[in-house]
Formats: structure tokens, C-alpha cells, sequence
């Protein structure tokens, strides 16, 4: 009893999923052509900003048939808020030389944009040969700066997303769909 309470719970949840596991490979896949179309015969970096993009970084990284080097870094402006705090930490930094190289930040969600915008003025002043913005989810009513992004897998609306990557206070992240978090 408790269990099938538990499952019709899960199944709301899913019935209400901003986007479903099918529907972000599709994305993925129509991003990936898009990128290759893009910079057809050259490498590109991608980095991905951990944590929250790593499984949309993998999605990513399959669907791009090009010299690919991959990286990572971490960066904080949330803590265990549901709010940019709006200052910007470095606490991983690349471990490859980009200069010269077309970089791709995939990132999880464009929110305030504060931190993509730090993030890109940072490694275009590491002599990028230029610098795109990759993200699963983008929620443009939730900027402070101004921002091109250049690939977007989904626009949502301003509330607080979890799920394929995106967190609460590091739960929700295996959800395999994005959804809103219902705050009480």
C-alpha cells in the first residue's frame, strides 16, 4: 500500500516532467548536428560545469562527430538555495590549454546568466578562438545579464528545475527528466 502510494506519486511527477528522457536525447541529437554543422573539420573543447551538466555533457559528446577534447570545472553560486547568490566561485579549473581552440561551455541551466558570463569573459581571456554556450535548460525571465546562448536545448519558466543533472541541495540529480520542484 505504501509502495503503490509511492508509485502514483513517482507518476505524477513523470505526467508533469518539463522533459522526458526521449525527448532530451532528441535534442541532444538536433544540438549535435547543429555543432558540427558549425565547426565542421575542427576540434572543439568542450567544458563541462560540473556538477549539474555532466549527463547533458555525455548526451552531448555522442552526438558531435568531431576532434573533441573534453574538460571540466566547478564553479558555485547557489550553495543550497533555490536563488543565485550571484557571486561566482572557481573551485576546479581546466586542466587544458584552450588557447587558439573553439570552446563549448555546457552547462545545465541559464538562469541569472552571472556566472556563463564570468565563465566566458574567463576563458575568452584564456585566448579562446571563440566561445559558444551549450545548455540543457534556459530560463531567460531569470537573467540579471545579458547573455547570448548559443545552443538551447529547452527554455523553461522561472521556477526551480531538478532532475537529469539539475539538483536541490544535491538531491534530484539521477531523476532521468526535468521537472519543477514544488516548494511547500
Amino acid at each position: 500500500e505504501v509502495f503503490e502510494g509511492i508509485q502514483k506519486k513517482a507518476q505524477e511527477v513523470y505526467d508533469n516532467a518539463n522533459a522526458t528522457q526521449e525527448e532530451i536525447n532528441a535534442k541532444a541529437a538536433e544540438i549535435g548536428q547543429q555543432i558540427e554543422k558549425d565547426f565542421a573539420g575542427e576540434e572543439v573543447v568542450l567544458i563541462g560545469i560540473l556538477r549539474g551538466a555532466v549527463l547533458w555533457m555525455g548526451d552531448i559528446m555522442k552526438n558531435v562527430n568531431l576532434d573533441m577534447v573534453i574538460d571540466f570545472m566547478a564553479v558555485s553560486s547557489y550553495g543550497a538555495s533555490t536563488k543565485s547568490s550571484g557571486v561566482v566561485k572557481i573551485n576546479k579549473d581546466l586542466d587544458t590549454n584552450i588557447s587558439g581552440k573553439n570552446v563549448i561551455i555546457v552547462e545545465d541551466i541559464v538562469d541569472s546568466g552571472t556566472t556563463l558570463n564570468y565563465l566566458k569573459a574567463y576563458l575568452q581571456n584564456h585566448d579562446a578562438k571563440c566561445v559558444k554556450i551549450c545548455t540543457l535548460l534556459d530560463k531567460p525571465e531569470g537573467r540579471r545579464v545579458d547573455i547570448d546562448v548559443d545552443y538551447i536545448g529547452f527554455t523553461v519558466d522561472d521556477r526551480f528545475i531538478v532532475g537529469y543533472g539539475l539538483d536541490f541541495d544535491q538531491k534530484y540529480r539521477n531523476l532521468p527528466y526535468i521537472t519543477y520542484l514544488e516548494q511547500e
